[in-house]
């Protein structure tokens, strides 16, 4: 009944997603965590190829100021 224990499965995976784009800031958004850091695999379900990507378009989206490095 419960999904306790399951590990979660990939989002991009799932949605056939080549690459992931830097500037669609909405589903970077979702992969950070209240301070701004970066959710780890275990925790955002992200594979890891996908997870290695998704770092990436973070910090890119970060750089040109996308993405707030911190929040307060």
């Amino acid at each position: 009944m419960d999904n306790f224990g399951q590990k979660k499965k990939c989002y991009f995976c799932k949605m056939r997603v080549k690459e992931i784009d830097y500037k669609d800031t909405a589903t970077l958004g979702k992969y950070l965590n209240r301070w701004s850091k970066i959710d780890p695999g275990s925790r955002s379900g992200a594979c890891a190829k996908h997870q290695r990507q998704l770092s990436a378009a973070i910090k890119r989206a970060r750089e040109l100021a996308l993405l707030p490095y911190i929040s307060r």
